[in-house]
């Protein structure tokens, strides 16, 4: 999670345990200060209460503000405010979502009680108006949801009375709401910054390696169809997984399956040129970890170790348990790389010939895993390269999808 989303979750909590807090202190002055000691005191209860609350409606609010969302939100913040009716609207006044009595006759003045608050994005308190003796919404809160882009839409909460603790409560509400949205844009932010790294990795996958590929499985047609035949399967699965359409996580089996077809079509070219050795514990195939993580550094591995083509290359994969890690190494033993050269391209500097793929791996592994969980290089220049990543087998929100 990047830092502007810890702040937020840490802002979104804040207000939440100031709002169990508040409504603690209001049931502590009620009913006094005696409870059972397994069930905790007023104030414990009113606040575990406030937070379980606030947790149903927080699902929904992560996905934006639409009128599925604000349905599923409103009867779990009407819940948190205690209120007689509830309402949510877009940013131009058109109400999502209506939760409570009175929609039949106070649903069409929502959009004109909302209109100031979304113009000037501040609190505002009014009567509604009503003529209805037998209604109960007397009182009307509007509070802005605001995001990067302004204000979002307004939080419309209803009462029978005049109430200050009405308007601090909804206020506040409106903050935590907000920061749901928030975190929601910055959610959609890094699954776009995700699909342009791994479009980045596509690109990578180079015309000429898509062109000797075929050129490799063509020239064994005649002289071996069976070899040909398996190649040219080889390349379709490769191709298809490496530009499937959706998900940002694989298992490392599957991952491995690709470098297998990937390492099949550079063998069909360079021949007994380029040996491969693979050691792989199967407890760790389960563990997930990044889409495309493990075929560039394998392809950096080939490149670089073919350059002296006389000598040819080797190619060692490793994977390994670690306890609550999977270790993956790469190792070649060609060229090398100068580490100032090195650095540049982990920094995102990609001087000529030296590609995107470490620097595209470095940085998403960071991202997902944080910055501990980067790519360790040990190189230099003659001494051929290896790459150590260590994924943790377990991490919320990391999940496979199906191809």
């Amino acid at each position: 999670m990047s830092g502007i989303a810890l702040a937020a979750a840490a802002a979104a909590a804040a207000v939440l345990l100031a709002a169990g807090f508040v409504l603690g202190r209001l049931t502590a002055r009620r009913g006094g200060r005696t409870a059972d000691p397994d069930l905790g005191t007023p104030v414990e209860r009113a606040t575990f209460h406030t937070l379980h609350t606030a947790s149903l409606a927080a699902p929904p609010l992560r996905a934006g503000l639409t009128e599925d969302t604000a349905r599923k939100a409103a009867r779990t913040l009407r819940s948190l405010l205690g209120t007689e009716a509830l309402c949510l609207t877009d940013r131009g006044g058109a109400v999502l979502a209506w939760d409570g009595p009175g929609e039949d006759h106070h649903l069409a003045h929502a959009p004109e009680q909302a209109a100031e608050t979304l113009e000037t994005g501040r609190s505002r308190s009014a009567h509604t108006g009503c003529e209805d003796p037998a209604c109960p919404l007397r009182w009307a809160v509007i509070a802005p949801l605001t995001g990067e882009d302004g204000v979002l839409g307004a939080l419309v909460a209803y009462g029978s009375r005049e109430s200050a603790v009405l308007v601090r409560a909804a206020t506040e509400v409106a903050r935590w709401v907000s920061v749901q949205l928030e975190l929601a844009e910055l959610d959609r932010s890094r699954t776009r910054i995700v699909e342009a790294e791994i479009r980045a990795l596509r690109a990578q996958i180079s015309p000429h390696f898509i062109f000797n590929s075929l050129a490799a499985i063509a020239s064994f047609v005649r002289t071996d169809p069976e070899r040909a035949r398996e190649l040219l399967l080889e390349f379709a699965d490769f191709t298809r997984y490496s530009f499937r359409r959706h998900g940002e996580f694989a298992q490392l089996a599957d991952e491995l399956r690709s470098v297998e077809q990937y390492l099949a079509l550079a063998g069909a070219r360079f021949g007994d040129g380029l040996q491969v050795t693979l050691q792989i514990a199967p407890e760790v195939l389960p563990v997930t970890l990044p889409f495309l993580c493990l075929q560039p550094l394998v392809e950096n591995a080939v490149k670089h170790g073919l350059q002296d083509r006389e000598r040819g290359c080797r190619v060692t994969i490793a994977a390994r348990d670690a306890g609550a890690e999977a270790v993956v190494t790469v190792e070649d033993d060609g060229v090398g790389m100068d580490p100032e050269l090195l650095r540049a391209v982990l920094r995102g500097e990609h001087p000529a010939g030296s590609g995107i793929g470490l620097s595209n791996v470095d940085e998403r592994l960071r991202q997902v895993y944080g910055a501990e969980h980067g790519l360790v290089i040990e190189t230099a220049v003659g001494a051929g390269m290896k790459v150590t990543v260590r994924v943790p087998k377990y991490r919320p929100g990391v999940h496979p999808s199906a191809p």
